[in-house]
């Protein structure tokens, strides 16, 4: 089968390209899935440069998260829609995944609107509501709104009654974000502090910035007293820091969110979290927006998009 193969760990994707490799076999407790969708996060790029905290040893085939056929399985029929997350493995045209993690596509969902699920809003149902605590009617303001991750924290907000603001740095998404998922209010970052602190009428109630550096230093000068800071990501680049009378004074949380270690130390409450984030999108109050889908040979311009942030929404890969 073919797959997209890291063999040389390099910042200009270098050591990445689609390579034929023996395709996985049916094994105890597995179930074999023909990819029909996998959808690109912005791990899988870091991860090719060796600057995620997840470091898996050359070669190694990248993909978190995919939607597709069964092949074969146990519990599952050959053929069944299903979707799965796989940590590795997803950017291929099959992929050996742990049958208790598989789970059956939505069927108003798409393969490609289904793959884009699990990672974005398991990441924004660990920040919001586990962490967040988010309560209906508190003001959520929402960093790299325009990103996967970003948007899927909008998506989630709304659902929960958060009065959301997107940020961004470009006007024409944030106006897509606006059309597709109406928050209250829109702002332009960095620049944002006066007009969040004039919307909210003091401050917002809940930040969540998977962008870090200057965003982040702008957000604790317009955070609400008792509000809490969530550290997703650092895309910016640079990671920021925080003088400790800063939270002292405006009596505001800073906390860390790694959606999939939160599962991992804590089970059960992990499987409760991606039940529920299903739960949503079996029910339609959450839908992910794929800006576009790759052939998986044009691998390079999806991961591209993803390095330049050109798009609103997911992207992804289809074999």
């Amino acid at each position: 089968m073919r797959a997209l193969v890291v063999s040389a760990l390099s910042p200009d994707l270098s050591g990445t390209a689609i390579v034929d490799v023996t395709a996985p076999r049916p094994a105890p407790g597995k179930v074999l899935v023909r990819v029909k969708a996998a959808s690109l996060n912005y791990p899988d790029l870091l991860m090719t440069r060796g600057e995620y905290q997840l470091k898996p040893p050359l070669p190694f085939v990248p993909g978190m998260e995919v939607a597709g056929e069964v092949i074969a399985g146990d519990g599952f029929a050959p053929g069944e829609a299903v979707v799965c997350g796989t940590r590795l493995g997803g950017f291929a045209e099959i992929v050996s995944a742990d049958a208790a993690g598989i789970r059956r596509k939505p069927e108003h969902l798409s393969f490609a609107e289904a793959a884009c699920v699990g990672t974005a809003y398991l990441t924004a149902y660990v920040a919001l509501v586990r962490l967040g605590m988010a309560q209906p009617g508190e003001w959520a303001l929402i960093h790299g709104a325009t990103g996967g991750v970003g948007l899927a924290a909008v998506d989630l907000a709304k659902s929960l009654g958060c009065r959301v603001i997107a940020s961004s740095r470009s006007a024409e998404k944030l106006a897509r974000v606006a059309a597709d998922y109406a928050p209250e209010a829109t702002v332009i970052a960095p620049g944002f502090r006066e007009k969040v602190k004039e919307i909210t009428g003091g401050g917002a109630n809940l930040i969540y910035d998977p962008v870090g550096g200057d965003v982040f230093d702008e957000s604790t000068r317009c955070i609400a007293f008792g509000g809490r800071l969530l550290v997703v990501g650092f895309t910016s680049g640079r990671i920021a820091t925080v003088s400790t009378n800063m939270p002292l004074i405006k009596g505001f949380s800073v906390v860390g969110v790694r959606a999939g270690e939160y599962g991992r130390q804590f089970p059960d409450k992990g499987r409760e979290n991606m039940d529920a984030v299903w739960q949503l999108a079996e029910q339609g109050q959450i839908r992910p927006r794929v800006h576009a889908e790759y052939p998986l040979a044009d691998w390079r311009a999806a991961f591209e998009a993803m390095r330049d942030s050109a798009m609103v929404g997911k992207l992804v890969l289809v074999p």
